[in-house]
């Protein structure tokens, strides 16, 4: 839901950037290995510290890569199928550092077993989310559904929550509780979310089965085609 707004708004913000690097000769593939490796350090070199304000800056600062790799493939009228194949694989093993981190923290100094089983299932969710639209969509299906929680919300959620649990180091109290409660949300979310694409892909398949059938109708849909970047 909040991709829907958030990007078209940060693409229009990130353009001049995104120009800034194709007169400097980067490619949109380095910016996303970049972006990518980034968000790794921050997450796995903060994150299981302890360093939750940290952390979530250098996170913040390299996330955005993935709307400027796009920007800059669009501007040079050379987006492919490898770039997409690229940036949707990257967004996954950034995401699994982004929540691994956090499981580190919770099985180490933050001393809480059942917040470190609650970033493994928010890790294994958003991957498993993720899948359902790659996979609906690889067999023929639109899978018209937005979910409740996607990449973004997933993201927006755990990273705010961390970023203000990170601030106690600096003396600010009472906002510790932020970021356990930020990832039930999290995890509550995920799996509602796998749920509405399942039954989502589950009705549409049937109505493909009966369309394929001798004398069916073909349903109307979406343009499936195009690979997806986030989920």
């Amino acid at each position: 839901m909040l991709n829907t707004y958030a990007r078209a708004f940060f693409t229009r913000v990130l353009t001049p950037f995104a120009a800034l690097l194709l007169r400097l000769g980067v490619s949109p593939d380095a910016v996303t290995l970049v972006g990518t490796g980034g968000v790794m350090a921050g997450a796995l070199v903060f994150y299981p510290q302890g360093e939750f304000f940290w952390g979530t800056v250098v996170i913040t600062l390299f996330v955005f890569s993935d709307l400027v790799d796009g920007n800059m493939a669009r501007q040079l009228g050379r987006a492919s199928r490898w770039g997409a194949f690229l940036d949707s694989t990257l967004d996954r093993v950034a995401d699994a550092a982004i929540f691994g981190g956090l499981a580190l923290w919770y099985a180490g100094g933050g001393n809480d077993l059942t917040l470190c089983a609650v970033s493994l299932f928010c890790l294994a969710s958003g991957q498993v989310v993720s899948y359902t639209k790659a996979r609906g969509e690889s067999i023929g299906l639109p899978v018209a559904v937005n979910g409740l929680v996607e990449r973004a919300e997933r993201l927006v959620i755990s990273l705010v929550a961390a970023g203000f649990a990170g601030l106690e180091t600096f003396g600010v109290p009472y906002i510790e509780w932020l970021l356990p409660i930020a990832l039930w949300v999290v995890a509550v979310g995920s799996l509602v979310t796998l749920g509405q694409r399942v039954v989502t892909v589950r009705r549409e398949a049937a109505e493909a089965d009966v369309a394929a059938r001798p004398g069916g109708t073909s349903p109307q849909r979406g343009n499936s085609s195009s690979p997806q970047g986030e989920a």
